[in-house]
This record gives C-alpha cells, structure tokens and sequence, in this order.
C-alpha cells in the first residue's frame, strides 16, 4: 500500500483548520465539503485494502460517519484533519478483514479459485505478468517521489495533469516536467513505451 492518499491529506492542513471547526459546530455544509476533499482518497485508501468495491463504498460512509460523531475529539494541535480521516478509513477497512464477514469473503473468494482449474491453465502469462510487475515496481521505486506521485495520482486516481497541479499545488508547467522525466526513466529501465 502507498502512502500517496496520506501525503496528499497532509498538504491540506491549514485548509482543513476551518474544516474541522466548523465540523465540530455540526455545520451539514462542512461535511458535504469534507467529503468533496477527501471522499476519493478515502475511497482508494480502502478499495486497496479491501479489494472489493461495494465494501469499500460502505466503509467510506462508515468512515465519515465516524468522523462526523467524533468530530469533537479532533485536536486540531495534535495533527491535521485529512490524515486523521485516512487513520479512521485504513482503521475501518483493517476492522473489515479482520472481521467474521471480512474473513468469509476472502476465504469463500479463495475456495472459489481453487476450485477452477481454468484459472490455472495460464499459468505460464500468469509468470510473465508477475515478472513484469516486478519490473514496474523496481522501475517505480528509481523514481523521485515527485515522478512517482503524479504517475500514481494518473494511473491510480486518474487524474488529469491539470488536476494533479492542483491537488499538488504546483504550476502546471512543472507537473508536465515530472510527467515527461518519469515516462521517459520508465521507458529507460523498463525497455517499453510508457504514456500517461
């Protein structure tokens, strides 16, 4: 798992100082804006944790419901808002696994894909692909966490260069550069043609 979601969260800080004040005020506008800012991280935060789509909707509502009736505890001085709500996602997902549903769904999940012997009969493209996804990562982690960020933030939450330099505040000018620099050390070290 990548700690992207949590690293975005902790550049909204100061913004998020009103946030919480008016959360702790009950302000209904202030959760609708939370979840403006936060929603589709907390969402990818759990969806990689969970593995399952439905279960990660409701996690999310789960989720910012907890901070709503907990909004009181918040202090402000003891860190910031957005990464406070991706403890309680990655808590709430964490409680999901390790729950009596969370285990079932895994185990009959399991017990479904060892029972298709189809699933086995690619095995060879099943090594090829591991091979390659070994490659990637080892590809990725040469990066500098400025390339790796905006290719994740366009391969995992599919955003646009426009909208990585705003989530990133950064000119758009300089996003493109890390864009560019990253495809091209990926095309280097991976031997193939990378695009975003």
């Amino acid at each position: 798992m990548t700690l992207l979601p949590l690293l975005l969260a902790q550049e909204s800080g100061e913004a998020d100082s009103g946030l919480a004040e008016r959360l702790k005020r009950r302000e209904p506008q202030a959760m609708a804006d939370l979840y403006d800012r936060y929603g589709r991280l907390a969402y990818s935060l759990i969806l990689r944790i969970v593995r399952d789509a439905e279960m990660a909707e409701d996690l999310v509502q789960e989720t910012f419901i907890r901070v709503w009736s907990r909004a009181q505890a918040f202090d402000s001085e003891r860190g910031a808002l957005g990464p406070w709500l991706l403890a309680v996602a990655r808590n709430r997902a964490i409680d999901y696994l390790r729950s009596v549903d969370g285990r079932m769904a895994r185990s009959s999940y399991e017990l479904v894909e060892m029972e298709n012997p189809a699933l086995f009969a690619n095995l060879e493209s099943q090594v090829m692909v591991s091979d390659l996804a070994g490659r990637v990562r080892g590809a990725m982690s040469k990066l500098n966490s400025s390339q790796r960020s905006v290719i994740e933030l366009a391969y995992f939450e599919g955003l646009s260069q426009t909208e990585m330099a705003e989530k990133l505040g950064q000119p758009l000018g300089t996003i493109k550069t890390w864009v560019r620099t990253a495809l091209k050390n990926l095309r280097e070290e991976l031997g193939v043609a990378a695009a975003v």
